[in-house]
């Protein structure tokens, strides 16, 4: 990591949660080479290397490397689904920076299971640490920068970056508990980007595929570039976005959701109304139903359902 010679983010204190190790470690880098005064946050202490010695907490070693690059970071290893464990996490980054600007929700788990065979640790687990996570940051973030909107007497400085993901997009089959949290995700952002716009703080959310040690099983079977590019599902794909949409040059981008991986972010636009019936009178009988609604969807084709399975076929150049 190199700081950038434009620093879009200077003077501006960031926390990004799931941060030490893919994803998030690219997005703390990221914020870092832009300016930002960093809170590296990853559940996780220190541990023993391959020879048995001694290493670092994840968390520690993210922050070490930005420091080293000549940015600013600090680590915090709390466990972001803890509620007193987030508000002490945004309490850090207060203290050491005087304020927060950026939040990065983006830690998480995958519990993997087709839902005839789910257990409920492996559902709850999940919503815990993905959507329990997200809320427990961003109710201490929103707080902090509430209290600072009034003192001010206007807006105040604010960016939520919240990590959806194509699961809940397309529906995967597989992951019916990960699916469900970041469908969550994405109601708690478009609330949230309502509830604080007249702050000053703008909440959008991101669908990243990338190669991490939490979907080395999903992505299995993508074999990385032979050749030295870029892997298409590298990390650093997804940064930039996470960069772009902390700066202030982002401005006018509130509750929106995107796609983003391998050089390509596309925008979601939002669910519309396909049709509208309205009762012969006060109120619909079955018989009524069936007559209209039967015909609408017989022509359909074999498993068409609300989820948008095409955003799996994205790609760059196409």
């Amino acid at each position: 990591m190199s700081l950038s010679p434009s620093l879009p983010l200077e003077g501006l204190a960031a926390i990004v949660t799931g941060a030490g190790r893919g994803l998030g470690r690219a997005e703390a880098l990221e914020l870092a080479r832009l300016g930002a005064s960093v809170v590296v946050n990853d559940f996780g202490q220190p541990g023993r290397d391959g020879s048995g010695e001694a290493s670092a907490a994840p968390a520690e070693e993210v922050a070490a490397e930005i420091r080293e690059a000549g940015g600013q970071a600090i680590a915090h290893t709390g466990d972001v689904a803890d509620h007193e464990q987030a508000r002490a996490l945004v309490k850090s980054a207060i203290d050491t920076y005087g304020k927060l600007d950026i939040l990065v929700n983006n830690a998480g788990i995958l519990r993997d299971r087709m839902i005839f065979s789910m257990s409920e640790s492996e559902w709850d687990s999940v919503i815990h640490v993905h959507l329990k996570g997200h809320f427990n940051t961003t109710h201490f973030a929103s707080a902090h920068w509430r209290e600072r909107s009034k003192a001010a007497g206007g807006p105040v400085y604010g960016r939520i970056v919240n990590t959806s993901s194509e699961a809940f997009l397309a529906g995967s089959a597989g992951q019916p508990n990960y699916a469900a949290a970041k469908g969550g995700i994405v109601g708690l952002t478009t609330s949230t980007a309502l509830a604080l716009a007249k702050y000053g703080v703008t909440a959008n959310v991101i669908c990243p595929r990338a190669r991490t040690r939490m979907t080395e099983d999903v992505f299995q079977g993508f074999q990385e570039p032979a050749d030295g590019r870029l892997d298409p599902l590298a990390p650093e794909h997804v940064s930039p976005l996470v960069g772009y949409l902390a700066s202030p040059a982002a401005a006018k981008l509130n509750g929106q959701l995107l796609v983003v991986h391998g050089g390509m972010v596309a925008v979601v636009e939002r669910p519309k109304v396909a049709a509208k019936f309205d009762a012969a009178k006060e109120a619909f009988t079955f018989d009524e139903l069936d007559e209209l609604l039967s015909p609408y969807y017989a022509d359909r084709p074999r498993g068409e359902t609300f989820a948008a399975s095409e955003v799996l076929g994205l790609k760059r150049g196409q």
